[in-house]
């Protein structure tokens, strides 16, 4: 087993906090990995709201970005914030080798939990999800949140494998991102597991079935916002979640809403000021100058950009 490097206090019920942004991977226009803009980054986002941080995810870039550069991303975030936020890395492929030296490079590197996709592309059966999870599980003493995505994976986490996988000491928490609130209520009930939205737009619902919490690519722009929705369900306070959830929609929506969340917030954070260049490495392509005017004019009408 690897060792376990600068590994946080486990809280329970929240076991990574409550807002978590799936963060972006700044990049040089040349496409090179901008760390001292992920550090900016990253005390941006935990000055507003934010508990943690999951990096090396899909909003991440993680399918081009490389082992060593992983790794530096992890270091420069874990030396930014890693005494005020929990850094989260994904440790997804669909090769349980791969995803398992992954686990170990992000251990090493100082992450305080992993992230563990379901295997997508092979499609596995429910005990090759099985065995696959705990191969990762086992190679670190990190805590683990498993990512239930089945519109990019197409396999999920049935309920029966996160019961067997929930009997597993470092199996924490799901980001579920399958748009089936009631299967999640049915998987809060049956696991244990603290569940976190992996959609935005459905915090309230997850909430209100005993979620926890949320990884979110638009608290990017509207991390204050989210951590006050989920105070006041906290708190019982449910017109105060509500009204402050409709007040960030239109932020949610410019995004979550957009099909393609990791161009969105470069695009959104680039305008902004808060990371230098919006560039993405191929196959995500840059916005184009519709794009760009579309996501300016949202800003400005949300009055955030003048």
């Amino acid at each position: 087993m690897a060792p376990t490097l600068h590994a946080r206090p486990v809280v329970a019920g929240r076991p990574f906090g409550a807002l978590l942004t799936a963060m972006v991977t700044p990049m040089t226009p040349d496409g090179g990995i901008d760390l001292d803009a992920t550090a900016a980054l990253a005390n941006h986002l935990v000055d507003h709201g934010h508990d943690g941080l999951v990096l090396n995810g899909t909003t991440g870039e993680a399918p081009t970005t490389h082992a060593p550069e992983k790794a530096d991303v992890i270091r420069a975030v874990v030396d930014a914030v890693g005494d005020r936020a929990y850094v989260v890395a994904g440790a997804g492929s669909n090769d349980t080798a791969h995803a398992v030296r992954m686990a170990e490079q992000a251990a090493e590197a100082g992450a305080h939990g992993l992230l563990v996709v379901s295997p997508y592309y092979s499609r596995p059966s429910q005990e090759g999800v099985y065995q696959h999870t705990v191969a990762v599980a086992d190679a670190t003493g990190l805590p683990v949140m498993l990512y239930d995505v089945p519109a990019r994976t197409v396999v999920r986490y049935g309920l029966a494998t996160l019961e067997r996988l929930a009997a597993h000491d470092r199996v924490v928490a799901v980001k579920d991102a399958t748009g089936d609130v009631v299967g999640a209520m049915r998987a809060i009930d049956a696991t244990g597991l603290a569940y976190y939205a992996g959609d935005d737009a459905l915090l309230l619902p997850f909430l209100s079935v005993g979620a926890v919490g949320v990884v979110s690519m638009a608290a990017h722009l509207v991390g204050d916002e989210l951590a006050e929705v989920i105070r006041a369900v906290d708190a019982g306070d449910l017109a105060t979640a509500r009204a402050v959830f409709r007040a960030a929609m239109p932020m949610i929506d410019l995004i979550a809403g957009s099909g393609n969340g990791a161009l969105r917030s470069k695009l959104t954070l680039a305008l902004l000021g808060l990371i230098p260049s919006a560039a993405m490495r191929l196959p995500q392509a840059a916005a184009d100058a519709e794009e760009v005017a579309l996501v300016r004019a949202a800003l400005v009408a949300a009055g955030r950009l003048d």
